[in-house]
């Protein structure tokens, strides 16, 4: 009787031991978890993708708080950029991402030969790619809707100046500028169906003497709003617009910090794209081999902040258009200038 006491007491006291094991993760064959790892390979300087890297990079840095460990790769010029993305999935980062459509070719290159890594690229198509690898997904922006909300505040700005034409400058013609220029173009006519929508490219997104000629000469036939859609380039669009009193619009990022004849800016959210993503992709719902677009129902895509000149009126006539953007009340912006 005392000898199944004690062997009942040993059984009960094993396992003790082994439900405080599992209760705990204990074991040799646990090990801690291995963070998420998201890196970013950035754009390099002076190319017309750089306006995205800091949005992006809020992005990554907004995830860490949720335990994402995120790695930085800063290109120094696009012969790089393979070399970046390489080091990324040779890392086994859990989600690697390009910015831009300079980095499209080298993303098509190694997201071949890195098929068990996931790829994501901000601003690029994944049908644009010539290999199409299935591990890739685009992060696309509505900019036809930012570029509706700006223009929607150049035609009440006009209406409100007695101006007869508001004017657009793109850089190349590629389809995020003319998403933005059709949505500008859109808007403008909606909030003032007698003013002209003049557009131009400067077939550059660097040279800033460019954009600046062509601004001038649609501020010449008559534009009182010039809405840069050029990056660097863009800032002769500013120039112009100061030299002869005039108010511009900035595109992608925040711009308004250039002088207080920048009306606003039509603002794409990248870090809501890029912290998306990496949510999705450590939860295992990334799909690739598609394109996400983010709209305003997002909070992708919006409109900066305002110059002191603008009216409450205009600011607030703007916000509404906003609201049924988020609604879906607003479906029929054009993604081709002159649609």
């Amino acid at each position: 009787m005392g000898s199944r006491t004690a062997s009942s007491s040993r059984v009960v006291a094993i396992l003790g031991v082994v439900v405080a094991s599992l209760a705990t993760g204990g074991g040799a064959s646990s090990a801690p978890a291995r963070p998420f790892t998201a890196c970013l390979v950035t754009a390099a300087p002076r190319t017309n993708d750089a306006a995205l890297d800091a949005e992006a990079l809020a992005g990554v840095r907004e995830t860490e708080l949720d335990g994402v460990k995120a790695q930085l790769v800063r290109s120094t010029s696009t012969a790089t950029y393979a070399a970046s993305l390489r080091s990324c999935a040779r890392a086994e980062a859990g989600l690697v991402i390009a910015v831009g459509v300079s980095m499209a070719d080298a993303v098509d290159t190694v997201a071949s030969e890195f098929p068990r890594t996931r790829f994501a690229i901000l601003n690029v198509s994944v049908e644009s790619l010539a290999l199409r690898p299935p591990n890739v997904v685009g992060l696309l922006f509505r900019e036809e809707e930012a570029g509706y909300l700006v223009g929607y505040a150049a035609g009440l700005w006009a209406e409100r100046v007695g101006g007869r034409a508001v004017g657009s400058v793109g850089g190349i013609e590629i389809p995020p500028v003319d998403r933005f220029i059709a949505g500008f173009q859109f808007g403008a006519k909606r909030a003032d169906p007698d003013v002209t929508t003049l557009t131009d490219y400067a077939q550059t997104f660097t040279v800033r003497s460019a954009c600046r000629r062509k601004a001038l000469d649609q501020i010449a036939r008559g534009s009182v709003v010039e809405f840069q859609v050029a990056d660097a380039c863009g800032l002769g669009v500013f120039d112009a617009a100061r030299a002869k009193h005039v108010v511009g619009i900035g595109f992608e990022a925040d711009q308004s910090a250039v002088g207080p004849w920048v009306l606003t800016s039509a603002v794409e959210h990248a870090n809501v794209a890029v912290r998306t993503a990496i949510a999705d992709a450590r939860a295992g719902t990334l799909r690739s081999a598609r394109n996400i677009s983010f709209g305003a129902r997002h909070g992708g895509v919006g409109y900066g902040a305002w110059s002191p000149r603008v009216s409450t009126a205009i600011r607030a006539a703007v916000a509404k258009q906003y609201e049924l953007l988020v609604a879906g009340k607003i479906t029929d912006i054009p993604t081709r200038p002159g649609g």
